[in-house]
C-alpha cells in the first residue's frame, strides 16, 4: 500500500496551488449558477470498478513486454488495485476474471476488504481453453455444435455465479468469441438459437437479486461473423432471457464512427441497459486508456447517463476494461479512473434546461454549443479537492511516483516471462 504519510507529503506540496485553482474555477461557476461543492460532492461519491487483469501488462496478438513487478496472484492485483483507490478514490471496486482470479472466496473477501474494497460484476471465460477442461472452445463455447462442450461451458459460468455470490459480487458478464471466420462454416440461426438456449441455463442459475450482462463485440476471435455482434443482438438476447438480463457496452467493440452514445439512450429506453467496459478506441477494440483517443465520446455518453439518472429502476455497473502494453498499468488505470470521473462531473455541467429548450426550438447551433461549454470546462480542481477532502492524492501520478511502489513490489515479485502474445 501507499503511506499515508507519503500522501499527506505530496499533498501538501499542491494544496496552495489547488486552492488558488479551486477559487477561480468557482467563482466562474457561481457566475453560471453552479454550486461547485454540489459537484465535489458528486465526485466524491463517484466510482468505477477496475479489472483484476489490468494490473499486469497487457499485449497484441503477436508479442507482450512484461514490466517489472507484475501481479502473480489475483492477491497481488487486489494490492495493486488498492493502491489505485488510495491514491484517487475512484475505484472502491474491483472486478474478477475466472478462472484467472479463482481463489477461496474467503481469501478474497478478507484481502479486499484490507484494501476497502468491494467486488463488481464478475467474469467468465469460454474464450480461452483451460488446462483441466475436457471440451475445446475452439469452434465455440456456448454455441458449440457438440452438447457437451455446451454444457461445459454453462457449467463454467454457474460456479462463476457461485463463487462471486460468495464474494458479494451481483452480476455475471458473458462475453464469448463465438463466431465464425469463413462464409458457410456455421448456421447462423441455429448457433444463435444455440446460445439463447445456453444463457437460458445460466439466466436459471442466478440468484434473485443477481443480473447478468450479455456483451457484444463487432468482430475478433471470428472475423466473418461474431454470435454476439451488436447492441441489437444483446438487446433481443437480453429480452428473451427475462427481467434479470441486461446489455453490457464496452466501448471499444463498435464499428469506427458509430453513435455509442445513442446506443446508450436506445438501451436506457428499453430498460436494458447494465453498465459499461470503459476503454478507448482509435482503430479497433484496442483497449486504450478511457479518453485518450476521443474524450468528447465519452463526455457524450455521460451525458445520456446524467441525463437519465433518475430513471427508475437504472442502476449501472462502471468498470474498466483495458489492456496495457507501453505504460505502467497502475498509472494508466488511475488515469482512466480520473477521466471517466472527469467526464461524469462535465456532463454534469450541463445546463439541461437551457439544452430543452434549444431542442424545442431546433436552435442546432446553440443546443450543440451547450453541451460544448460543459465539456471544455477544466473541472481538474473539482477532482482534485474530491480526492484531497476524500484521503486520496491530489496529483496521483506523481505521489504514486514519489512512493516507488512500483521498485518495491519489483524486488519482491518474481520475474513474468514475456513469452507469448495475448491482449489481455
Amino acid at each position: 500500500m501507499i503511506d499515508k504519510s507519503t500522501i499527506e507529503a505530496e499533498n501538501a506540496k499542491h494544496i496552495d496551488g489547488l486552492n488558488i485553482d479551486f477559487a477561480n474555477l468557482a467563482e466562474k461557476l457561481d457566475r453560471r449558477g453552479v454550486s461547485i461543492a454540489a459537484l465535489v460532492k458528486r465526485a466524491q461519491a463517484f466510482g468505477v470498478a477496475v479489472p483484476s487483469w489490468g494490473t499486469g501488462t497487457g499485449g497484441t496478438r503477436f508479442a507482450r513486454f512484461p514490466g517489472g513487478g507484475e501481479p502473480a496472484s489475483i492477491f497481488d492485483k487486489l494490492d495493486d488495485c488498492g493502491v489505485i483507490h488510495a491514491l484517487t478514490d475512484a475505484a472502491p471496486s474491483v472486478s474478477l476474471h475466472f478462472p484467472w482470479d479463482k481463489t477461496d472466496p474467503a481469501d478474497l473477501r478478507a484481502k479486499a476488504e484490507e484494501h476497502g474494497l468491494t467486488f463488481d460484476a464478475v467474469n467468465s471465460n469460454t474464450f480461452q481453453d483451460q488446462t483441466d477442461q475436457v471440451h475445446s472452445y475452439k469452434f465455440g463455447s456456448l454455441t458449440h455444435t457438440e452438447q457437451a462442450t455446451r454444457a461445459q461451458a454453462v457449467e463454467h459460468n454457474l460456479e462463476c455465479i457461485d463463487l462471486g455470490d460468495q464474494i458479494g459480487s451481483k452480476a455475471l458478464t458473458v462475453w464469448i468469441g463465438d463466431g465464425a471466420n469463413f462464409p458457410g462454416q456455421t448456421h447462423m440461426g441455429r448457433q444463435f438459437e444455440r446460445y439463447l438456449s445456453s444463457m437460458q441455463e445460466i439466466y436459471s442459475g442466478l440468484p434473485d437479486d443477481w443480473q447478468i450482462f450479455s456483451e457484444h463485440k463487432i468482430y475478433e476471435p471470428a472475423f466473418y461473423s461474431t454470435v454476439v455482434q451488436d447492441w441489437g443482438t444483446s438487446l433481443l438476447t437480453a429480452q428473451e432471457l427475462g427481467e434479470k438480463a441486461k446489455c453490457l457496452v464496452d466501448l471499444g467493440h463498435h464499428a469506427p464512427n458509430v453513435n455509442i452514445e445513442m446506443i446508450v439512450s436506445r438501451l436506457i429506453h428499453a430498460g436494458k441497459l447494465g453498465g459499461f467496459h470503459f476503454n478507448d478506441s482509435k482503430y479497433g477494440d484496442d483497449d486504450l486508456d478511457s479518453g485518450t483517443i476521443d474524450p468528447y465520446r465519452l463526455f457524450l455518453v455521460w451525458n445520456e447517463l446524467v441525463d437519465a439518472e433518475d430513471t427508475p429502476g437504472l442502476d449501472l455497473s462502471h468498470m474498466i476494461d483495458q489492456s496495457h502494453n507501453v505504460t505502467d498499468p497502475i498509472e494508466s488505470l488511475m488515469i482512466s479512473c480520473i477521466e471517466i470521473q472527469r467526464a461524469y462531473i462535465q456532463a454534469a455541467l450541463v445546463d439541461r434546461e437551457a439544452l430543452a429548450a434549444y431542442q424545442a426550438d431546433n436552435d442546432a447551433l446553440m443546443a450543440s454549443a451547450t453541451l460544448r461549454s460543459a465539456f471544455r470546462t477544466d473541472v481538474d480542481a473539482i477532482l482534485a479537492r474530491a480526492r484531497s477532502l476524500s484521503g486520496g492524492a491530489i496529483d496521483p501520478i506523481g505521489t504514486y511516483r514519489a512512493s516507488g511502489y512500483r521498485a518495491k513490489v519489483s524486488g519482491a515479485r518474481p520475474d513474468s516471462s514475456g513469452v507469448g502474445g495475448g491482449i489481455v
